[in-house]
């Protein structure tokens, strides 16, 4: 099953699914469905954030 694309600006933060994505690795889950399920989430957030940032005005 294919994660369902999210609409601009609903992506949890990369930082927060990352500390996810430690823990559960740190638990031994490294294998399991949760690990790609967030491995996808925190990929998707990154081009979120990268987008945000191309989006920034110039200082």
């Amino acid at each position: 099953m294919s994660p369902t694309p999210l609409p601009y600006g609903s992506v949890r933060p990369a930082s927060v699914i990352n500390e996810e994505i430690r823990a559960l690795i740190e638990g031994g889950g490294l294998g399991s469905g949760a690990y790609l399920d967030l491995l996808v989430e925190w990929a998707a957030a990154m081009r979120v954030e990268a987008t945000r940032d191309d989006l920034s005005p110039a200082a």
